[in-house]
């Protein structure tokens, strides 16, 4: 049993109208409140080294000094800058826009493979923790 689907058309002076034009008037949108957050970087920690954390207590983050901090909205990598202080408060130089999904998977990915670097060589340094015994 197939069903037949009929599409309706619209008449390209409806859609000039502001609806389906891909040039729509987005000012309505301007008030919705967005998180804008900066991560200079991730770490990956066990629960047990999360306890153990305490003042003074120093977390080694999964990106070097000097690289781009990611401008992120929502949780969405968006854009790439430098970390700047501007009248005692940090903020963010933009020096790159992220075109699209593809930029932020990279990322993502380029994060990842990061955390799975240090896990590697943490198991390893579990497994034989004096080497040069070994």
């Amino acid at each position: 049993m197939t069903e037949t689907i009929e599409y309706e058309q619209f008449d390209q002076a409806e859609q000039s109208n502001g609806a389906g034009s891909p040039e729509a008037d987005l000012s309505r949108l301007s008030d919705i409140p967005m998180e804008l957050s900066v991560e200079i970087g991730r770490a990956h920690i066990t629960v047990g080294e999360t306890l153990d954390l305490h003042p003074g207590s120093v977390v080694s983050l999964e990106r070097q000094a000097g690289e781009p901090a990611d401008l992120l909205v929502n949780g969405t990598p968006i854009a790439r800058g430098e970390v700047i202080v501007v009248d005692e408060q940090y903020g963010l130089r933009i020096t790159e826009i992220l075109d699209g999904r593809q930029d932020a998977d990279s990322a993502d990915a380029q994060m990842q493979s990061a955390a799975d670097a240090v896990a590697s060589t943490e198991s390893a340094s579990a497994e034989d923790p004096d080497p040069v015994q070994g």
